[in-house]
């Protein structure tokens, strides 16, 4: 790939096709994708009413400028307001620019408020995206170095600690907004509590800030309802969406509640492609799907069952030191730096990722089924048992 900016380091396979969630490659060899394009394909691939939508949609229309009246994004508006409890949306393209709205409106917020430098409370160990704004609210240095000067008008306090922020609290008065991933997801799956969230809200309340939830990984049924927030039986005022949102279509979105929903004029935020009439058919139908198929349901259902195969199957193995997630959004981690798992697997027929050096990550589709959940575990148990041979020599 000689003519591609080396922004990735691209595994040695080629996939060609797919069903269910099973990719093939140029070899005719079979992999169970146990990703889903980081978390994307929440339908798993070529799923066959998806299929026909994307056809039929092709074949009428596929883009018109947000200039002009779009009715699909109209339908997918108020169906996203529906299931999310929210008012209104702004669509983008990803779930950056979808944050990087939700910044946004967080400091037009405060400026309204005459506060000279509104200040945003994020998490250590989160990530909200590559723009130069949600670089600097994410809390990986990785993504950060070299891309200097940041964005200022972030304060970072550790993930879980409600004594920190009482004590900004009590010490700042340009805070306007708190940004928080109720699962964090490239930082590790690192689960707030909902004692936690619940705590949060009330903090946010008494202290007139925005709380903005990122469900950008955590939305759309993965944890087993729509919004993850929804465990904790709080609402946040805005939320950010994208990844399966249209199940592999790019697509953002920013939902807003409350005082967020007028803050926002013409002329002060916009995206050419956002909302287009393709991404939001796409869309329409994942969610659709998902309602007809009872896939929320299933991700509760079968996200309990492989937490419990893992536990039972790996829970004792010598390179593992625990296992948790949250409906299909688990997490293995190991005792030692585990990213060669990723190749032994691939070897093996199964797709996994390390977004962090002790973390193996598994976002599988939310139609799988206990057959390859089976499968799933098999085949790890497998790798981290070579792996274990490999460390051992």
């Amino acid at each position: 790939m000689p003519h591609l900016l080396q922004t990735y380091d691209p595994l040695h396979v080629t996939f060609t096709e797919g069903e269910g969630l099973w990719l093939t490659d140029d070899k005719q060899q079979r992999y169970l994708d146990a990703i889903s394009g980081i978390g994307v394909t929440l339908l798993g691939h070529n799923h066959p009413e998806w299929v026909e939508q994307a056809k039929i949609q092709a074949g009428k229309l596929v883009h018109v400028s947000n200039m002009y009246q779009i009715p699909e994004k109209s339908q997918l508006a108020q169906k996203l307001c529906q299931l999310a409890h929210m008012d209104k949306v702004f669509f983008a393209n990803s779930g950056s620019e979808a944050n990087e709205t939700a910044i946004k409106l967080a400091r037009l917020y405060g400026n309204r408020q005459h506060i000279t430098n509104p200040t945003i409370i994020v998490f250590e160990n989160a990530f909200h995206g590559r723009t130069l704004a949600t670089l600097s609210a994410s809390g990986h240095r990785q993504v950060q170095a070299g891309f200097e000067p940041l964005s200022s008008g972030f304060i970072r306090v550790p993930f879980g600690d409600i004594n920190a922020l009482k004590q900004i609290a009590q010490s700042r008065h340009d805070v306007v907004a708190l940004m928080i991933e109720p699962i964090q997801g490239a930082g590790g799956i690192h689960i707030a509590s909902n004692s936690f969230l619940q705590e949060v809200r009330h903090l946010c309340n008494d202290h007139h800030w925005l709380l903005i939830s990122d469900e950008i990984q955590t939305g759309v049924g993965r944890t087993g309802k729509f919004l993850c927030v929804e465990h904790a039986g709080i609402q946040a005022d805005v939320v950010t969406l994208a990844k399966g949102l249209a199940n592999g279509i790019a697509i953002g979105a920013c939902l807003t509640k409350g005082i967020a929903n007028e803050l926002f004029t013409p002329d002060k935020h916009g995206s050419t492609l956002g909302g287009n009439p393709f991404a939001c058919a796409m869309a329409l139908k994942t969610l659709e799907i998902i309602e007809k198929e009872n896939l929320m349901q299933n991700a509760a259902l079968q996200g309990d069952l492989l937490l419990k195969s893992l536990n039972e199957r790996l829970g004792h193995h010598p390179q593992v030191k625990s296992v948790r997630g949250k409906g299909l959004m688990l997490a293995v981690e190991c005792k030692q730096p585990c990213k060669p798992v990723v190749k032994i697997a691939l070897k093996h027929g199964l797709l996994i990722n390390v977004p962090q050096p002790h973390i193996i990550r598994l976002l599988p589709p939310l139609v799988i089924q206990p057959k390859e959940i089976e499968q799933i575990v098999n085949k790890l148990e497998i790798s981290l048992d070579e792996f274990a041979k490999l460390q051992s020599n």
